[in-house]
């Protein structure tokens, strides 16, 4: 299939994101859209989140699997990063399930 028609049937892709903290994720998410700028970031709801708000964390679990990173010359692609996985952790695994039923009903 050509990849502009399947650009225009999809709109938008969604990629999640896992890895540790500082390990380069965004770095690498740059590379692929082709910019430097930082990712705009959404909530949930839609609304947008000012980068203040947002700390530099080397801690695990500040990140919200449900946010949207979004770069704006790039907006066919939406990413969301989730706080990684510890050995034998349910809970993470299990947010991970949850995000991809929540998002298989907007399809």
């Amino acid at each position: 299939m050509d990849p502009s028609k399947i650009r225009e049937k999809i709109g938008r892709f969604r990629i999640l994101v896992i890895g540790r903290v500082n390990t380069g994720k965004t770095t690498i998410l740059q590379r692929v859209c082709n910019t430097r700028e930082n990712t705009e970031i959404y909530n949930s709801t839609g609304e947008k989140i000012d980068a203040p708000v947002l700390t530099a964390s080397t801690e695990r679990g500040e990140h919200d699997i449900e946010n949207e990173m979004v770069f704006r010359n790039n907006p066919g692609f939406v990413f969301h990063d989730s706080r990684g996985f510890e050995a034998g952790g349910e809970s993470e695994f299990d947010e991970v399930k949850a995000l991809q039923i929540v998002r298989r009903k907007f399809k």
